[in-house]
């Protein structure tokens, strides 16, 4: 007999600071906020029975009630969108936590099942040595530029899936014979899901020397022998880091209203 599968919640993590682009949470060119966007997307995911919205701004709180999410507040001493996911968690009693960042407007039920699943691709039971307690996603590319630019993260994964490092430096090392026009890589997506216990048992560990030079947080969960498993991301983007690129998502949703029959009263 087959295990039942875990029950998950979504948690989108969201606050007002931004460096490349301030406010952009509550950004609503559309008609509608950013987050509200996001909300959106995963509410209704199938697999998911909880999505909770977690936040230390009044404001977004308030925009939040507006178009009818569940949010919490959390502190404001956090130092990652984990952290304040994990503040969440405590009092969620989901088995498995999503984490969708409050900027990623183009996240689809097809990522969160991508996601969800890779737990149950795990020959270890859950709890035991070696077993999936971390999953993520990442995209296949073959540009040089990408490749080469450090606000891009690249991933590393064994030939059953697993994380092997992560890295803003091009790895691995393109070889000999790829040309100058086109290198194998994978682009790391920035969504993850955890086991809620595990996801605790994470924020509550030191940042370690590895987490700290590249500045990438998973890096931790693998200084520690923890597996992390990487599916394949449906596209190569999921968020809005920019102005422009909030600019292309505004007329990608006008687009797409417009080609929306309207119907008609006979």
């Amino acid at each position: 007999m087959s295990a039942p599968e875990r029950t998950a919640a979504v948690v989108i993590p969201a606050r007002l600071g931004s460096r490349r682009f301030p406010r952009k949470i509550l950004a609503r060119e559309t008609g509608k906020y950013l987050i509200q966007h996001v909300w959106e997307r995963v509410v209704d995911c199938p697999g998911i029975s909880n999505v909770v919205i977690a936040t230390d701004s009044e404001e977004i709180l308030e925009a939040c009630a507006g178009f009818g999410a569940q949010a919490r507040m959390t502190s404001a001493e956090h130092r990652s969108g984990t952290d304040r996911v994990a503040e969440v968690a405590e009092n969620l009693s989901e088995e498995l936590i999503v984490n969708v960042q409050g900027d990623e407007p183009y996240i689809s039920h097809t990522d969160i099942g991508t996601l969800l699943g890779l737990f149950e691709v795990s020959e270890a039971e859950p709890g035991a040595a070696g077993a999936t307690v971390m999953a993520t996603l990442a995209a296949e590319r073959t540009d040089p530029e990408g490749f080469n630019d450090p606000n891009i993260v690249k991933a590393v994964v064994s030939v059953d899936g697993r994380a092997l490092y992560f890295s803003r430096s091009a790895v691995p090392q393109a070889c000999a014979e790829e040309s100058g026009d086109e290198v194998e890589w994978l682009q790391h997506i920035g969504v993850y899901a955890y086991t809620r216990e595990f996801l605790l048992r994470f924020a509550a560990l030191e940042p370690t020397a590895l987490e700290w030079r590249e500045k990438l947080e998973q890096l931790r969960a693998l200084d520690h022998g923890y597996t992390i498993r990487i599916g394949k991301a449906r596209g190569q983007h999921l968020g809005i880091d920019t102005e422009e690129e909030y600019t292309r998502f505004v007329e990608e949703e006008k687009g797409r209203r417009e080609d929306v029959p309207v119907s008609r009263e006979p």
